[in-house]
């Protein structure tokens, strides 16, 4: 019999160019501090052109949960789609360099490799500008028995609903799901994701998800609430485990009729907090299918989201996470 691999993460494949930049830069392109923005390939060359130092490695939401999960010493795989170009070189090495299963070759056709500029002031605070490119062409044919094999659990992002074939996409994770016993998980991305696709989001949570993670926004834009409270009533009538980041408040996890409450670590030196919500579900997953109870797999989320904002970049690397005294 095959070997289940344990985690498998289907998201948007981009490159994150990591950047010191002071305010005035931003002003430069006319990026408002802690924005978002998408941008066109010329304008991507051009903003990598003025950059004077850069890091650049695997990135967007899943890719780093992955990456995470994989350096925690859990078996991943991930597929996205990524052109034979420079970048998409950078991400599947780097992908690879942390033992990640990539089971999606790089298209020789199409839009350059997707990637997204994070540009981080002194405060820590990040500034992305963001080309999408091949990431949003990824296809209903590449979800298939060679890219999927056997999983414990397959986790999306909801950016992959922004993408042309994700109808079909998701009929073939559903259909898979049918024929096994491996368990959803659904990362809501942001609250304008989950504005954009309410009906969708709503649907899919009632036929295929299993596990739900977000932030309190996110939750409360997919339960349609309006209050703290009111959410935690909604998503107990969701019957799934739904977990929700509350920043410096810790998470709270609804375990179908149970409520768990867990305490962040309070962290002074915060450098960049690119990639805490990633990490965190990194590490609650990692602690799910290694067998802890639903607060320790929170524990262990909150303490890794401590480390991740003390460093630059959305990844922890082997050498911390050895020292977790949670695992």
């Amino acid at each position: 019999m095959q070997k289940k691999t344990q985690l498998i993460g289907i998201s948007n494949a981009i490159v994150d160019i990591l950047s010191k930049v002071n305010y005035d830069f931003l002003g430069d392109i006319n990026a408002e501090p802690g924005s978002m923005n998408l941008i066109d390939a010329t304008e991507a060359d051009l903003l990598y052109e003025k950059l004077t130092k850069t890091k650049e490695m695997s990135g967007g939401s899943v890719a780093n949960t992955i990456a995470c999960f994989s350096n925690f010493g859990g078996d991943a795989g991930y597929i996205g789609q990524v052109k034979n170009d420079k970048f998409g070189n950078v991400f599947i090495e780097d992908m690879k360099s942390m033992g990640v299963d990539v089971r999606l070759e790089s298209s020789t056709m199409g839009s350059p490799t997707a990637k997204s500029h994070i540009l981080i002031t002194e405060d820590g605070q990040r500034t992305m500008q963001t080309y999408l490119g091949a990431c949003t062409e990824l296809s209903s044919e590449d979800i298939n028995s060679k890219t999927i094999g056997e999983a414990e659990i397959i986790l999306l992002e909801g950016y992959l609903w922004d993408i042309p074939d994700i109808n079909a996409i998701a009929e073939r994770i559903v259909k898979i799901k049918n024929k096994s016993s491996v368990r959803i998980a659904l990362s809501l991305s942001d609250s304008f994701c989950v504005e954009r696709h309410h009906k969708a989001f709503s649907e899919i949570v009632n036929d295929m998800v299993d596990i739900i993670f977000a932030n309190e926004e996110e939750m409360m834009a997919l339960t349609d609430s309006d209050s703290y409270d009111d959410m935690i009533k909604r998503a107990l009538k969701l019957n799934k485990i739904s977990i929700v980041t509350l920043g410096e408040k810790g998470s709270v996890i609804i375990n179908k009729s149970d409520v768990i409450q867990s305490k962040a670590i309070e962290t002074k030196n915060v450098i960049d907090t690119t990639g805490a919500g990633d990490t965190f579900t990194a590490a609650f997953l990692f602690g799910f299918i290694s067998g802890k109870n639903i607060k320790e797999c929170a524990e262990l989320g909150s303490w890794s989201a401590s480390k991740v904002i003390q460093q630059i970049g959305a990844r922890l690397d082997k050498n911390t996470l050895k020292n977790c005294p949670l695992i």
